[in-house]
């Protein structure tokens, strides 16, 4: 049986991002091993997806000499292993495991890309990010970008030849599965209990934010658009789903204070089970500066909610403008505000936007389409080695 090792930076992506992807390769003719930084999520991803999994520890920061020790320590379980297919995900996992495997001589691999930080970078530290992207590409055998937007950006900046790059399916690394992602699966009772414990009334309209609460998810703007159509109508609510990251993207301190302060702003942490927050709320705001395809707008789509996004990467794929939600520009706090009160004031729109929420998803991104393509597509690099 071939081997594949996929390789994320957090074992929060082996665990979250490609979430039963493993356990369907490995039941489809290939013996999976998982690699990222250790933490309990790596070994509760070997217990859920019935798979190997390796700690092999990554920095998300630049770190030059702890770089190296994590590349030595890929090259040899490369050596070990002997994979077939070396598939990494997450821009340091990228150039570790690319670089590793081709000293190793794996034949095989294959990286996807998901976003680039350096889009939100300047002066030399983009430059230094630009060379990791370049280098991470030269050492693949193919690159897959997981949106339009990223695969023309990569194009038109000529990061690596366009032979190499490929998007499977319609996009995104892992699909949705709209059986589990579903407004049937939570009850009305669970709906009233979680308003009740979290001081939603009942008529409330809810806006809804999933993710890292850092500043490149545009969270300073939109708490400070929430709050200043809060201040014309109470009758809403913002719902802050995710951690902070004060290490890497810290919000600014006016916009932690209102978060702490506002009545009308909820922040519940990070959850394992995001569906019952999507079940009470109404509509998704997700004002990103940079994503390569967000699995929050499809999982918001799939829960039959219409999203506010804004105009990147991904999330305009995913949404379409005025038929499953609505488009604005990045850092535009103004922008955020006046789409959201267009949301909650005209409720024809809403409805309208409401309807064909689900319906996209399940046309577009059905989860088990994707792992098809994904499977058709290793089976197709194995049998030309």
């Amino acid at each position: 049986m071939k081997k594949i090792l996929r390789i994320t930076t957090v074992p929060m992506s082996l665990k979250i991002l490609l979430k039963g992807q493993h356990r369907f390769m490995s039941q489809n003719g290939f013996e999976v091993i998982g690699v990222a930084s250790t933490g309990k999520d790596l070994y509760e991803v070997e217990e859920a997806e019935g798979i190997k999994v390796v700690a092999l520890n990554m920095t998300r920061t630049i770190s030059p000499l702890k770089d190296i020790v994590s590349l030595w320590e890929m090259y040899w379980l490369c050596k070990k292993e002997k994979p077939t297919i070396v598939h990494s995900h997450t821009p340091k996992a990228g150039i570790i495991g690319m670089l590793g495997a081709k000293l190793a001589r794996v034949p095989i691999r294959l990286h996807t890309v998901a976003g680039m930080p350096l889009n939100e970078s300047t002066g030399s530290k983009r430059k230094l990010l630009i060379w990791v992207e370049k280098a991470t590409y030269a050492f693949a055998t193919k690159v897959y970008p997981n949106s339009k937007g990223l695969l023309d950006f990569i194009i038109e900046n000529r990061f690596t030849t366009k032979s190499k790059l490929k998007i499977i399916a319609n996009g995104s690394s892992n699909g949705i599965d709209t059986s589990h992602f579903s407004p049937e699966v939570v009850t009305i009772n669970q709906q009233i209990e979680l308003k009740e414990n979290l001081g939603i009334a009942s008529d409330d309209f809810v806006f809804i934010f999933v993710g890292r609460l850092v500043g490149d998810k545009g969270i300073n703007e939109l708490v400070q658009a929430f709050e200043k159509l809060y201040s014309q109508n109470s009758g809403i609510k913002l719902l802050l789903v995710g951690d902070y990251e004060n290490d890497l993207d810290p919000l600014l301190p006016i916009t932690l204070q209102l978060i702490e302060k506002s009545n009308g702003i909820i922040a519940v942490g990070f959850q394992n089970d995001v569906r019952p927050y999507f079940a009470i709320s109404d509509c998704l705001v997700f004002p990103s500066y940079r994503e390569g395809f967000p699995n929050v707008v499809m999982q918001a789509g799939a829960m039959g909610l219409p999203s506010i996004v804004t105009d990147i990467n991904g999330c305009n794929e995913i949404i379409l403008d005025s038929q499953n939600g609505l488009i604005i520009p990045p850092k535009h706090t103004r922008a955020i505000q006046e789409a959201m009160k267009k949301i909650y004031e005209e409720k024809e729109l809403y409805q309208k936007l409401k309807k064909s929420a689900r319906i996209f998803i399940q046309s577009h991104y059905e989860q088990q389409f994707v792992w098809n393509e994904i499977l058709m597509e290793y089976k197709f690099l194995q049998s030309r080695e």
